[in-house]
């Protein structure tokens, strides 16, 4: 399997197959790349809709450009625990981060995120994220403050006083929630203005279709997150025994 980063005829061929409507791994096929390495390249530069693949290589160019040796220097410098290998978690971990921008999140505060949830501890104090991260504690600072508004992350001390970082598995299930009662506001400004157009109106009825689909899936979401909630206090193993069963 070829390694290296991406000529920009792979590049061509990787626009190709994404007006085909072929899927990442066929794509990646053709190429003999792994499927992480196109789902990478595409999430980071516009996504399967927006992908160009003369802006992406230039787009890489300049990244490469900025980084230089330094950044390659420091992945290896990092001694990788439980002999895992560094430069596989490092492409892992800009997969992953890809992935979370294309949810929304941005970049900085995908790259934190992602840092937590691959840490064994699960969390970080602001300085440590900075040190992995190789950026400012100012760019630090407003990622936290972002994903702590979305409840994606929550803030503790440890035994030093010290602020740390954490995701657990309650916190995915609160920013579900989050997520899902995020819809409730529009829901209610939906049908507000239903009431002043009229019932009889086309808009109105627009309106208030769109207030009860809406209000449908936001009460579909938390219902199944309930359901789901135990599945994030059990093992993989106990998971699958506890499917088998039912």
């Amino acid at each position: 399997m070829p390694g290296g980063r991406l000529t920009q005829q792979e590049r061509q061929q990787i626009a190709l197959g994404l007006a085909d409507s072929q899927p990442y791994a066929e794509i990646a096929r053709r190429l003999d790349r792994p499927t992480s390495t196109v789902t990478r390249e595409v999430m980071r530069n516009g996504g399967p809709t927006g992908y160009r693949a003369d802006l992406a290589h230039l787009a890489t160019e300049r990244r490469t450009r900025r980084r230089g040796p330094a950044a390659t220097r420091a992945v290896e410098s990092v001694p990788p625990p439980h002999g895992r290998d560094a430069r596989a978690v490092a492409e892992y971990e800009e997969t992953f981060t890809t992935v979370l921008m294309a949810t929304g999140l941005n970049r900085m505060a995908s790259r934190v995120l992602t840092c937590l949830f691959t840490s064994d501890a699960g969390s970080c104090t602001a300085s440590e994220l900075a040190r992995r991260l190789q950026v400012s504690p100012a760019s630090i600072s407003k990622a936290i403050t972002f994903l702590e508004s979305q409840s994606l992350v929550r803030r503790e001390r440890d035994e030093r006083r010290r602020d740390r970082y954490v995701v657990d598995d309650g916190l995915f299930y609160q920013a579900t929630i989050a997520s899902a009662r995020a819809n409730d506001q529009l829901v209610e400004t939906a049908r507000q203005g239903a009431a002043l157009l009229g019932p009889d109106s086309p808009a109105a009825a627009r309106l208030e279709n769109i207030a009860r689909f809406l209000d449908f899936i936001s009460e579909s979401i938390i219902r199944a997150a309930e359901q789901a909630r135990q599945v994030l206090h059990t093992s993989p193993g106990q998971s699958g025994q506890a499917a088998s069963r039912s």
